[in-house]
């Protein structure tokens, strides 16, 4: 039974039985590793506006993880005098995406909020509901919640996704009145979504190469892509313009990570990001690959 999302467009990667060559439906993603200016500036933020809680990992780095959750959703890196960035100016990092377990949570995290006066953004996407902030070096970052997959609405294979106004006070309701006491257990690294220099190239390494499905292609300069029938773990865009990528006296993305389930699925996206020309190194803790725009990540087993 087809879940609707493409498969075999002209510039998938194909096995040798001939099928579109696919990462796994039980893909999820690991932590994000950040380049800040101040480590100290940024743990008061990601502790007490996100309400992740830190765990020291060294000297000028921190892990931030969720209530109950043994692997960090965040790692933190100081590099000192690292620049800012400025909303849509640097290829790499647009934002990358918190999964709450469920709306009640959303909404009592959009109470803190309000009640804090973090400056924020909302939307509606459809398939979730979404809450957008900026980090103290400007890098994006979501909260948001899905609504249920059966709720999720498809037309000529692709997914309808959107940005509309989002029901804040229908949201906050759903909190119920209970305080906001930090991230939840069950709360997930839920997608990435980085600006790049051009969707077709991005098309042909993350969908053809690397093996991501494609679920929203329509979306004005906008890719979305999945496993396992998710709505996207990766978002890529445009809207960045001409920029140049973000380099390293930026505060930035220093890599994200996919976590596969067994060494067999690692080896064979490895072979397939070789196969079409894009280096891949091996190192201790999973083979590390660049996008063309020079966006690291991260392949490991679950």
């Amino acid at each position: 039974m087809s879940d609707g999302f493409e498969r075999d467009a002209t510039d998938s990667a194909t096995t040798a039985s001939g099928r579109a060559a696919r990462l796994p439906d039980a893909l999820r993603l690991g932590p994000v590793r950040l380049q800040v200016s101040d480590l100290g500036q940024s743990l008061d933020y990601y502790t007490m506006v996100l309400g992740l809680q830190p765990r020291e990992t060294g000297a000028g780095s921190a892990a931030l993880l969720a209530e109950g959750e043994p692997e960090p959703l965040v790692e933190l890196v100081e590099r000192r005098g690292v620049a800012p960035v400025r909303a849509n100016s640097r290829l790499g990092l647009y934002h990358f995406a918190i999964l709450l377990p469920d709306r009640a949570a959303l909404g009592r995290f959009l109470a803190h909020l309000v009640k804090s006066g973090a400056r924020l953004g909302a939307s509606d996407h459809l398939v979730s509901e979404a809450l957008y902030l900026r980090d103290p070096d400007g890098l994006g970052i979501e909260v948001y919640a899905d609504r249920p997959r059966s709720s999720w609405r498809h037309s000529n294979g692709e997914l309808a996704m959107a940005t509309e106004p989002l029901d804040t006070a229908e949201v906050v309701a759903a909190g119920r009145g209970e305080p906001w006491t930090g991230m939840p257990a069950g709360t997930v690294m839920g997608h990435v979504h980085l600006h790049v220099g051009d969707i077709d190239a991005a098309s042909r390494f993350y969908h053809g190469a690397l093996g991501f499905d494609r679920t929203v292609w329509s979306y004005p300069g906008a890719l979305f892509l999945s496993a396992g029938g998710y709505h996207h773990h990766l978002g890529v865009n445009t809207w960045a313009g001409r920029s140049s990528p973000a380099s390293e006296g930026d505060a930035r993305l220093l890599e994200w990570r996919i976590v596969l389930p067994g060494e067999s699925d690692v080896r064979l996206a490895v072979e397939r990001l070789l196969a079409a020309g894009h280096p891949v190194v091996q190192e201790d803790s999973g083979w590390l690959a660049s996008d063309p725009w020079g966006t690291a990540f991260r392949l490991t087993v679950s």
